[in-house]
């Protein structure tokens, strides 16, 4: 054979493979149809920016085996393009790695190529460079936001055929997103947002990616593209497909919510999580994405404003990737529980069958022997209830899934799954002042800037998102020295104030109120004072109409000596962009030495403080975190790269900083000698108080009741290939059981508390009951001690008879693993 024919051979045996392996994805009133198969299909959002390429096959396989079927995941226009016609898909930006890894562990893929993805990303991931172009509007009908949407969502696709990476070629990927919520913003826009979503979905299409596309939170959006829910409540809000044609899809159900400085967080409990998702199941959903399942980091300056570096934390896999139980391991028996019923809920028959006031059931299949039941109880009470002449107790705002239209397997009230609680150990204490250096910002003159201005300038144009940092400086002459009131109304983030270079106060703004007046006393030189402003962002905003906008920046600037007072609105202002440290960069090791270090002294440091040190790595594989708790304001970083940004000193209304341990990821460090730098904002900074630590969980409880339904037993899953067949038959153990599991490399060490009988309280808090079985601990320590899991009937022949015949019995068991 020539050499030609060898090559038209190859082509040809790689034509055939592709085609072989290729799906075809469409969808119906039900679901999505994948190879002609219906789907009910949970989806689990990992954002690969908010993670580390190392991390990324536990986090996938951890959420494969929690019943997760397809990985979500936004595209961030503005780390691929952060300069325009310049791009990047290296380290974390390499999303074709990150969907190749998805596809390894036999999990589809979910793609929101947006571009505008709000997800309190940096400007709603679209790159700042947009913003410059001249008569653009974002998000409507506006050609030169279509024209450069257009050009990176093709770009994209293009990416992902040249990988092979949409089902339709044999890859994972069996739906997109296009824009992202802009029912939240297109009455701005009028009839222009109209016309927008309308070209929008012509563009999906037109794209070519031979699987289905969603409009999440666009109850029009046009046909083919199927209108999807976001928000907690979808099964009791969304007002449905607005075509009988289409499946009903929860894009975003939020396992907690995203947190910002200055705010508690926000915990969803398990129990309701699981309630809504079976709540919309019952209601004929059939895709159920977890916004997020994985949450991560926003490392650098990725974070939206206020938006904290810890993303998510509460979801059912922690910021480290550690299992959040029992949010976790409730949801996966939710999943196998669902997936017993997947052949009922998809035969296309439905009746719902009122049980009471607030009770109903919705009852799916076409024939007897075929047969899932949803029992739901809206009331806060329990219930009992009469069900094809059954009777079943309903705990308060729950769910029970009947596969069989029989058996309990799983209520959505009674958690099974374990409880762990996650500890953080000190393993290296910088607490000494000569492990540290320092290096202090200059407080720049109106001489010493570049830029001019007879007027206030705004914050983003100027810096162009090229750094947190404004100085903006002027001079004015005072013909005698007195005490004087500086005030400066602002709208931003944060403002420090300098008079003569001596630093005289600072204020900030909030999450919800951006806007404040700066006023503090001072005095002034009889002649030339300088006046130094510093405005700081804590992260571009990433939501609403009309985004480019926006403005950021003093609004006013006045002085009043108590005889007259000054404006300086129209004076001339000189701006710097950034600081020195930034411009050198100081936290990488070449950075460091174009700067003079001090030694540290154990004393009130000054504001705009560099902070130098080194540390060693932690032994062993737990995850690292960065304890700030002695901080104030500013970024870290390690070895270079940035863990991001830190606010310990903005207290939430209980007096809690809202985040004091940062990830850092094994990845980013050396073995020894590693470089952490810290930029202080604040006089209050204290580094000696630093301390490296490992995250772990050390304990686990377990709380169940004789009540509780049996223990569901996941089917096993091999993968997505569309020949595979997959008998799901019900599976139950034969009593209710606590369930304990300690992480890998671990095993129960002691048994910190069990008791069988009545307890008081709960995991996290508890006491023996009035009923307990006195060998309760003798039972559970033969049972788990030096296991690194173990599991114990819920049942009174277990430990030796029933004491208290009239009593619903629990174990209650918290272990401590090592």
């Amino acid at each position: 054979m020539t050499t030609f024919q060898y090559s038209l051979a190859f082509f040809v045996l790689m034509a055939v493979i592709v085609a072989r392996d290729a799906a075809n994805v469409t969808y119906d009133g039900r679901s999505l149809i994948i190879d002609g198969q219906h789907k009910i299909l949970f989806s689990g959002s990992i954002h690969y920016t908010r993670s580390t390429p190392q991390m990324w096959p536990s986090l996938i396989a951890k959420a494969k085996s929690g019943g997760i079927d397809v990985i979500d995941t936004y595209v961030f226009w503005n780390i691929h393009e952060p300069q325009q016609g310049q791009f990047d898909f290296s380290g974390r930006r390499d999303i074709v790695k990150f969907i190749k890894e998805v596809k390894a562990h036999g999990l589809y893929v979910c793609l929101r190529i947006g571009p505008f993805i709000q997800g309190e990303w940096s400007y709603g991931g679209l790159p700042f460079w947009l913003h410059n172009v001249q008569g653009i509007v974002f998000r409507t009908d506006n050609e030169p936001f279509k024209y450069h949407m257009k050009r990176y969502a093709q770009m994209i696709v293009k990416l992902m055929k040249s990988e092979n990476l949409y089902a339709s070629q044999g890859g994972p990927i069996i739906l997109s997103q296009i824009e992202n919520e802009y029912g939240m913003v297109a009455r701005a826009f009028r009839q222009d947002g109209k016309s927008y979503v309308k070209w929008a979905a012509k563009l999906a299409v037109e794209l070519d990616t031979g699987v289905p596309w969603v409009m999440c939170k666009q109850d029009d959006a046009p046909d083919p593209l199927v209108n999807a829910c976001n928000g907690r409540q979808c099964g009791e809000t969304f007002k449905g497909p607005n075509s009988p044609n289409k499946p009903a899809i929860w894009t975003e159900n939020w396992t907690s919510f995203y947190q910002t400085y200055g705010e508690e967080p926000l915990i969803r409990s398990a129990e309701d999580i699981a309630f809504h998702v079976a709540l919309f199941i019952a209601k004929n959903g059939s895709f159920v994405n977890y916004y997020m399942y994985h949450g991560g980091t926003n490392f650098g300056r990725n974070a939206s404003q206020f938006v904290i570096t810890s993303y998510y934390d509460q979801a059912p896999l922690d910021e480290y990737g550690l299992l959040r139980q029992p949010k976790w391991g409730h949801l996966k028996e939710l999943h196998a529980a669902v997936k017993l019923c997947e052949e009922p809920l998809l035969s296309g028959l439905q009746t719902t069958i009122s049980l009471g006031k607030l009770q109903t059931a919705f009852v799916f299949g076409k024939k007897a022997n075929l047969c899932a039941a949803l029992l739901v109880n809206q009331d806060k009470c329990d219930c009992t209830v009469q069900f094809r002449n059954s009777s079943y107790r309903l705990s308060p705002k729950s769910i029970s899934v009947l596969p069989d239209c029989k058996n309990v397997a799983f209520n959505t009230a009674k958690v099974n799954a374990q409880y762990n609680t996650r500890t953080r150990k000190p393993r290296q204490n910088l607490s000494s002042p000569h492990m540290w250096e320092k290096f202090t910002e200059t407080v720049p003159s109106f001489s010493e800037t570049s830029i001019r201005s007879e007027s206030l300038l705004e914050h983003m144009n100027t810096t162009q998102d090229t750094s947190d940092y404004l100085w903006q400086t002027t001079r004015f002459e005072q013909s005698e020295g007195a005490p004087s009131v500086l005030k400066v109304n602002h709208l931003g983030h944060v403002l420090h104030a300098f008079v003569n270079e001596r630093f005289i106060g600072s204020m900030h703004g909030t999450f919800k109120a951006h806007s404040f007046l700066l006023e503090k006393n001072m005095s002034l030189n009889n002649g030339t004072n300088n006046m130094a402003l510093l405005s700081v962002m804590v992260g571009l905003p990433n939501s609403g109409a009309h985004l480019e906008r926006r403005v950021v920046g003093s609004r006013s600037v006045n002085i009043w000596n108590g005889s007259y007072q000054l404006f300086f609105n129209n004076y001339s202002w000189g701006y710097q962009v950034g600081l020195k440290g930034e411009k050198y960069h100081v936290y990488t090791e070449d950075g460091a030495k174009k700067v003079q270090w001090k030694q540290y002294r154990d004393s009130k440091s000054q504001p705009l403080t560099w902070y130098k040190a080194s540390f060693d790595t932690p032994e062993g594989e737990d995850p690292v975190a960065l304890n700030l708790g002695s901080m104030g304001k500013g970024e870290a970083w390690v070895n270079g790269q940035s863990i991001g940004r830190y606010w310990v000193s903005f207290y939430t209304s209980k007096g809690n900083p809202s985040q004091i341990w940062y990830h850092i990821p094994r990845s980013f460090l050396k073995p020894n000698s590693n470089l952490l730098v810290i930029l202080e904002e604040e006089r209050e900074g204290y580094p000696l108080g630093i301390t490296i630590d490992t995250v772990s969980v050390t304990e686990v409880c377990g709380h169940v009741s004789n009540t509780h339904p049996h223990p569901v037993i996941s089917p096993r899953k091999k993968g997505h290939n569309r020949n595979e067949q997959r008998h799901l038959k019900y599976r139950y153990d034969r009593k209710p059981k606590v369930q304990l599991q300690c992480p890998t490399g671990r095993k129960i060490s002691k048994v910190l508390f069990a008791t069988f009988g009545n307890p008081n309280g709960s995991c996290g808090s508890y006491s023996v009951g009035s009923c307990h079985s006195p060998n309760s601990l003798a039972v559970v320590q033969k049972a788990c001690l030096r296991k690194s899991r173990c599991s114990v009937p819920v049942w009174s022949k277990t430990f030796g008879g029933d004491l208290c015949p009239q009593t619903v019995k629990s174990l209650l068991v918290r272990a401590q693993c090592s």
